[in-house]
């Protein structure tokens, strides 16, 4: 990751604090809600979860899965059948290419295995930071860095935790705020926190713990 340097906006790293131990007792055991039973299928779902939702994806994988459960399969498979099971994700042709090239890598390079490094895993094609810190946290609870995804980035620039506007000095920012070790579960609070009650057009404030918090809140 790149070592851009900014600087953390007064009060970051108190509100940080607070924000971790107010979500985590109204959180306290968030998981991705993407639907998987290995690192492999995380991955290709996260893949296939850009510009569509996980109840969406959720309806696609065990089909998919189904008929191509490794990474070999899915390396080997027609894309025109890929393109058929997927299509209700949304960009279904480019990703259908992406997650059968995802799955080729996998085996051509890392014996059909997700590899454990992050520094590795962004190599695969359609795996950002993003995607490999999803896959990293969740399927295998090594703190490789913070999801930033949409949510995340609304929040931490609405609650005052940075003012960067991209995504991987978003996360640097974050990596400073919060423990290591708590960087999975944060990330899945801030991400549930934004899809479920500070949502973008119409957000919850009355049943907001960070309302007190957040310059922005509605009355």
């Amino acid at each position: 990751m790149a070592n851009a340097k900014s600087r953390l906006p007064r009060g970051a790293k108190a509100r940080a604090q607070t924000i971790d131990e107010r979500l985590a007792e109204a959180r306290p055991n968030p998981v991705v809600e993407l639907d998987f039973e290995s690192g492999y299928q995380l991955l290709i779902a996260t893949i296939l979860a850009a510009q569509s939702t996980d109840k969406m994806i959720n309806t696609i994988t065990p089909v998919l899965f189904a008929r191509w459960p490794t990474p070999a399969d899915l390396a080997r498979a027609d894309l025109a059948d890929v393109e058929e099971v997927i299509k209700s994700s949304g960009f279904f042709r480019q990703k259908a290419k992406t997650i059968v090239a995802a799955a080729d890598k996998l085996v051509r390079d890392f014996g059909g295995e997700i590899p454990l490094d992050i520094e590795d895993l962004v190599t695969v094609p359609g795996v950002g930071r993003k995607t490999a810190n999803v896959v990293l946290g969740s399927a295998f609870r090594i703190p490789s860095g913070m999801v930033v995804d949409t949510h995340v980035t609304r929040l931490s620039a609405k609650l005052g935790l940075t003012t960067e506007t991209e995504p991987e000095k978003i996360e640097a920012d974050l990596m400073k705020l919060f423990p290591r070790d708590h960087w999975i579960d944060a990330s899945h609070r801030l991400i549930l926190h934004g899809r479920y009650v500070c949502k973008a057009r119409k957000p919850d404030c009355g049943a907001c713990v960070l309302a007190d918090l957040c310059p922005s809140v509605e009355a």
